[in-house]
């Protein structure tokens, strides 16, 4: 239930038995959850006046690793004891369509929360694809307004944020986005306004029942896998040859690179600077009949998005495409050979 604020205070939505409003938000490195949970902490904390705090938890600093960002606000008259994560959100936030499915990520979810998630399906198709038992479901094309105003997709996941809580003001969350990039990045400024006001309008949003479609999923903690007494010698790698089973999809920015094989050579120069061994090689007789390395496709599977095979190649048998318009049999087959387009 909503809780009445002192100091004229806009009312919390909902609060739990602490007497938080509390906000979960899902992402992988490079798509801004941290930055973003820091802007609306501050929001609602330095600018409009609520209690709260905010913390991100994350591995290593690089594109495509998880990322939790986790914020909390309360009446002003209650003091902020509560560090741990967030297990049970008023609001989760799922930065990524291709992380939504990742076990646990519907963790604690239940019918009186509001999940956000960046996806061009409407409400309905969204429950179907999360599977999500019950609660108030909204999808905003966070990654199409993004790459339309050039920026990321955290300010329009923020724009919605502020128009679905309604108790953390746009004036307020666009004073934090004006103060966060305008010492570094002021040319960005205008664009990421631009991007938070369509994130609070470009949205569609839908309550569902518990209709006994799909299975709520409560909150548990898992235990230790390992520990002293079965821990692996240090620096062991039980599962042999695990890499074969990673899947960057996830890091992609709205933007992919498509491999024209009739123009290229072969020159190797992609694979060298492919951070991340995308491209399949094969050995086959030239002209001559001299055996060659040749270049057959990309595996899309380990491919971030990061576009420096585009940048390196000299004949344009690499050229970046938004990921939507590729024709999906491109992306399987991992080429195109001129004759066909990559739309």
């Amino acid at each position: 239930m909503a809780q009445e604020l002192k100091g004229g205070l806009a009312p919390l939505p909902a609060t739990n038995k602490l007497g938080f409003y509390e906000i979960r938000m899902a992402s992988v490195g490079g798509f801004g959850a941290n930055v973003a949970g820091k802007i609306l902490g501050e929001a609602g904390v330095l600018k409009l006046g609520y209690n709260g705090s905010n913390f991100s938890s994350y591995g290593s600093e690089k594109k495509g690793s998880p990322v939790s960002a986790f914020v909390r606000f309360c009446d002003p008259s209650l003091t902020v004891r509560v560090n741990s994560p967030v297990t049970e959100p008023n609001l989760l936030v799922i930065f990524l369509e291709s992380i939504a499915r990742t076990p646990g990520m519907l963790s604690g979810v239940g019918p009186d929360t509001t999940v956000i998630l960046n996806t061009p399906m409407d409400p309905d198709k969204a429950r179907d694809f999360l599977g999500l038992a019950a609660g108030t479901l909204v999808t905003v094309d966070a990654m199409k307004i993004a790459i339309e105003e050039k920026t990321r997709v955290n300010t329009a996941l923020l724009g919605t944020i502020s128009a679905v809580t309604g108790f953390i003001t746009h004036d307020a969350v666009k004073e934090c986005i004006v103060e966060a990039f305008g010492k570094k990045y002021a040319a960005t400024v205008p664009a990421n306004l631009r991007t938070f006001e369509r994130g609070g309008r470009e949205y569609q949003s839908k309550k569902f029942a518990a209709d006994g479609k799909y299975k709520p999923q409560p909150f548990s903690r898992a235990g230790q896998k390992l520990g002293y007494l079965n821990q692996p010698i240090g620096g062991t790698i039980p599962a042999a040859g695990n890499s074969m089973y990673k899947d960057l999809t996830s890091c992609r920015s709205g933007y992919i690179p498509v491999l024209d094989l009739s123009k290229c050579t072969s020159c190797g120069e992609c694979d060298i600077t492919c951070p991340d061994y995308c491209f399949e090689w094969e050995s086959a007789p030239s002209k001559k009949g001299k055996q060659e390395q040749i270049l057959r496709r990309i595996h899309y599977q380990y491919c971030k998005g990061c576009m420096r095979c585009v940048l390196i190649c000299k004949f344009d048998a690499l050229k970046s495409h938004l990921e939507t318009e590729v024709d999906k049999a491109v992306i399987e087959n991992g080429y195109i050979t001129g004759a066909k387009e990559a739309k």
